[in-house]
């Protein structure tokens, strides 16, 4: 494999539609309420893949140096335990994506509110670098939160209420609640998305002393703590479907629900976790596919 490509194989181009299902959601619903502007969501979309891609890299740099990614791991070999890419250099990635990151945040920020919105452009100040800094401890650092079981809590933090109402308000300058409950709903099908990682990657995350909810719970509690998961959002999708009907049309997104059952029931009958990869990208793009029907259903 060419040095480039294996860049782009490291950059694990799956976990990008995921990562901006929350952006369209929140621009379907600033352009529902006359806020929408073309540069804020294609800063925005950009600033979004540069923390994911940034998340990505780090993650493959925090579990390989730490052995956690192993011959004992189910998933796709990541850049450093293939030994094809050096620690060194996917240091040296991680640096430049930073900056990058940076940059982007910076334009998107101040393209949004400027030195009007003085308040809103320090939150947001804020809430970039936390991004920054949350996509690089997830597992680098002897207190990485990643294997202190809290990637759950920060996912849904960041892809989800962060991700969505952050993204309003930098459109619509003010919050609103018309985005709370599609916020904790993409927040709860990321968590999902996560933890179903985290399911498959049980045994050798265990093993390699990685502690993550899946590992706390064991292999029956945490298939209940998915359905759980999974059911929420379910709940909280429809429920903004009922408190913001106007159209039978606005309830289209209720046809994502199909493959996001369909997953449960695989789930169900999977007695060998490890058997559970092919279903991510399943999960992953259901939840896209909700968010773009939740926020193309609002404006029809």
């Amino acid at each position: 494999m060419k040095k480039s490509l294996l860049w782009i194989s490291t950059m694990r181009l799956r976990t990008l539609p995921l990562s901006v299902s929350g952006i369209i959601l929140a621009t379907c619903m600033a352009v529902y309420n006359g806020y929408f502007e073309w540069t804020i969501f294609i800063l925005a979309i950009l600033t979004t893949l540069s923390f994911q891609i940034l998340s990505n890299l780090a993650n493959d740099y925090g579990d390989g140096v730490k052995g956690t990614d192993n011959e004992d791991r189910i998933g796709p070999v990541r850049a450093i335990q293939s030994g094809k890419i050096t620690p060194d250099e996917m240091f040296n990635a991680i640096r430049i994506n930073i900056l990058i990151s940076i940059g982007l945040s910076f334009l998107l920020i101040f393209t949004a509110f400027g030195v009007k919105y003085f308040f809103l452009t320090i939150l947001f100040f804020f809430l970039g670098i936390a991004s920054i800094v949350a996509a690089l401890r997830y597992t680098i650092g002897n207190r990485a939160y990643g294997y202190r079981a809290l990637g759950d809590f920060f996912v849904f933090i960041f892809f989800g209420l962060t991700s969505v109402i952050g993204c309003y308000v930098l459109y619509a300058k003010t919050l609103d609640h018309v985005v709370f409950l599609p916020a904790c709903t993409i927040g709860l099908l990321s968590v999902a998305v996560l933890n179903l990682n985290n399911m498959r990657d049980l045994t050798s995350d265990e093993q390699a002393g990685k502690i993550t909810m899946a590992v706390k719970l064991g292999a029956n509690k945490v298939k209940a703590y998915h359905y759980v998961l999974i059911i929420l959002a379910i709940v909280f999708s429809g429920l903004f479907g009922i408190l913001y009907y106007t159209s039978i049309l606005n309830l289209i997104f209720v046809v994502a629900y199909i493959p996001l059952i369909i997953h449960l029931k695989t789930v169900r009958k999977t007695r060998d976790l490890q058997l559970l990869d092919p279903e991510l990208k399943k999960l992953a793009l259901s939840t896209f596919l909700l968010a773009l029907l939740m926020g193309i259903g609002h404006l029809l």
